[in-house]
């Protein structure tokens, strides 16, 4: 597998969705960023807040698209062509319905699965669905009509903290990830519970 250089948290800009569940791909890189001293700033040409930070002995891009989840897609874009990088070395990480708080699971290639920013990537990268995703896990309101409202929703006290300890988990894994051992990474993550 190809060596992952860019991690890309999607989410949508402004306050009012700071604290939504459909922004915890924003959370896990700002934990990123803090973890390792580096400061997110904004960042015209690729149309989001950038860093680039150390994490073991890699250097590695962070974004966070300022566009809305449906349209991230040109941010990454925008960052993969000035750093010439290929989808294979790009982990995006998202909210994941279909994953409790608490969870979170490694993925590589695949659909969007009704995820606006996971479409709007592939479509941006030319149908390209080969990059890595960190799905974080944000539970599910038991009806698809109740989806929007959940995911631009924030999440109660308990599941917060949930969702933070899975992302503290993504954390611990992600030096494993970034040196290519996935299974070992996969092994760690997916074999987390609270």
């Amino acid at each position: 597998m190809s060596q992952v250089t860019a991690i890309i948290g999607l989410g949508n800009p402004g306050p009012e969705y700071t604290a939504t569940r459909h922004n915890a791909g924003f959370w896990l890189v700002d934990a990123i960023a803090s973890s390792v001293h580096g400061e997110l700033r904004p960042e015209k040409k690729f149309l989001g807040h950038y860093a680039k930070v150390r994490i073991g002995d890699q250097d590695v891009h962070l974004l966070k698209p300022a566009t809305f989840m449906n349209r991230s897609g040109a941010a990454v874009a925008a960052l993969s062509q000035f750093f010439k990088l290929a989808p294979e070395n790009l982990l995006v990480a998202h909210d994941e319905l279909d994953l409790p708080a608490g969870q979170a699971r490694y993925k590589t290639g695949g659909g969007h699965g009704g995820h606006n920013g996971l479409r709007d990537i592939a479509s941006a990268l030319g149908n390209q669905k080969q990059f890595h995703r960190v799905r974080i896990g944000v539970g599910h309101p038991g009806d698809a009509r109740q989806v929007t409202n959940y995911v631009l929703g924030r999440a109660g006290k308990d599941e917060q903290a949930a969702i933070e300890r899975a992302i503290e988990e993504c954390q611990a894994t992600l030096p494993m990830a970034l040196a290519g051992d996935w299974a070992k990474a996969m092994n760690q993550l997916h074999s987390f519970k609270l």
